[in-house]
């Protein structure tokens, strides 16, 4: 791909999310002009946060009204940019109906947005937030990989909808994504696959991502016991956005991209709080037992089958991130840089 014109503005669905926050700001630093694709413009509380933020910058904030699910309706906004980046996408685990929760919004806003850019004649790459979830569904798959990590060659096979239907959302979706990339030849795609994103929120009290909830769930003392040794990969939300950033604009990135910054696991992630916060917050202190958490797990959760629990507690999870680091020259944040700048959004905003 040639260089992406910078005198061009930039389009990003789901512009008030969590990664597509900190991608804005840094477009927006940039002197970029975004074209910011949202459900609502007119809700200010979820868009106040960019306005600040293109207020002291030398770039520009454009809004449009958009819907994952009707086609076309990014059309408006996509018109005359050069570069797409597609982040809007549902991360929960507890929906009623994950066809139509999950499953849906995920593939069918994949479409639209992609089908959108090969009517656009301006466009020359698209970058999709797709997810490790699209690589795997259990730690303990790692087991079976070639090398005894997850690597950007491996597809998820093991999600279904009645197992992990978010897992199973995001590889339905990043499918697509590829199969429509595939069938034209006028613009190139790649796609940012993080694992779990940490960080502090640019918007603390409209963030609803599963992350702020095990970040609160560790200060409010849901794990005061004992936390779990659930094995998982960690990233930084400022360094998902950078990646971001680095993919569309380096010509030579291609295809997909681990972007992980640490093997690590709950109990890991929450030690690291203890030397700021451990005097104020009842943080937890030890790991929780694997056979109390099959016992009482899926009473406290839902997502928290005894599989789930067997497949992930005390389960090593482990990823080959020599891809992102050499082609897109990326480097990670320390865990406790994350973890300690996130829980203090959660303090300065009472909501720990």
């Amino acid at each position: 791909m040639s260089q992406i014109d910078r005198s061009k503005p930039v389009m990003v669905t789901g512009a008030t999310g969590y990664v597509a926050g900190w991608l804005v700001k840094k477009l927006l630093e940039e002197g970029f002009t975004v074209h910011a694709a949202v459900r609502d413009p007119g809700k200010k509380e979820k868009t106040v946060h960019l306005d600040e933020i293109a207020d002291r910058s030398p770039g520009t904030i454009k809004y449009f009204k958009s819907d994952l699910l009707k086609p076309g309706s990014y059309a408006e906004a996509m018109a005359g940019c050069e570069l797409v980046y597609h982040t809007a996408s549902p991360f929960t685990t507890d929906v009623d109906d994950p066809q139509r929760d999950l499953i849906e919004p995920a593939v069918k806003g994949t479409e639209n947005v992609l089908l959108t850019a090969t009517k656009t004649p301006s466009v020359k790459r698209v970058v999709v937030t797709s997810s490790c979830a699209a690589i795997y569904t259990d730690a303990s798959e790692v087991q079976d990989t070639p090398n005894g990590a997850f690597t950007e060659a491996i597809w998820n096979t093991t999600a279904s909808l009645d197992y992990q239907p978010y897992s199973y959302s995001k590889t339905l979706a990043e499918k697509k994504a590829w199969e429509i990339a595939e069938s034209q030849s006028q613009w190139d795609l790649v796609t940012i696959n993080p694992a779990l994103v940490m960080g502090p929120p640019l918007n603390p009290h409209a963030t609803t991502s599963e992350s702020f909830n095990i970040l609160k769930q560790m200060g409010d003392g849901t794990f005061k016991s004992g936390a779990p040794k659930l094995g998982c990969g960690f990233v930084d939300v400022r360094d998902v956005a950078e990646a971001h950033y680095r993919a569309g604009f380096t010509p030579a990135a291609d295809g997909r991209y681990i972007t992980v910054g640490h093997n690590t696991d709950f109990f890991e992630m929450s030690q690291t709080l203890l030397p700021k916060f451990g005097e104020d917050y009842p943080l937890p202190k030890s790991a929780a037992p694997k056979w109390l958490l099959w016992l009482i797990g899926p009473f406290i959760n839902k997502s928290l089958s005894r599989k789930f629990i067997s497949n992930n507690v005390n389960v090593e999870w482990k990823a080959d991130t020599s891809k992102i680091r050499r082609e897109l020259d990326m480097e990670f944040r320390p865990i406790q840089e994350t973890m300690e700048d996130a829980f203090q959004v959660l303090v300065d905003n009472n909501i720990v």
